[in-house]
């Protein structure tokens, strides 16, 4: 009787623990990277769901610096121009 009830007992402990939530799971699934807050309590940067910066609002926007020569219309750098060629680029002399 003694070994039916401390199987019973085990069990029941086993299968408790078993079931159980993980707490560091729970707690990745609530704390999510908030964007930092401005002094009037403004988000400095408005993020998509899945964290990253939103490419549509001016101030995710990075300003990139400006080619070094001539660009095209489409505002790309021209790669015939010297100024605009990158060193990888470049052909490789033997």
């Amino acid at each position: 009787m003694k070994k039916i009830i401390l199987f019973l007992l085990s069990l029941i402990i086993i299968s408790g623990t078993s079931i159980a939530q993980d707490v560091k799971a729970k707690a990745k699934k609530t704390d999510k990277a908030a964007p930092q807050q401005n002094v009037a309590g403004e988000s400095s940067t408005r993020l998509k769901k899945d964290g990253t910066p939103d490419k549509r609002f001016k101030e995710n926007k990075k300003e990139e610096a400006a080619p070094a020569g001539p660009t095209k219309k489409d505002g790309t750098p021209d790669k015939r121009y010297k100024a605009n060629k990158d060193a990888s680029n470049a052909p490789k002399q033997k």
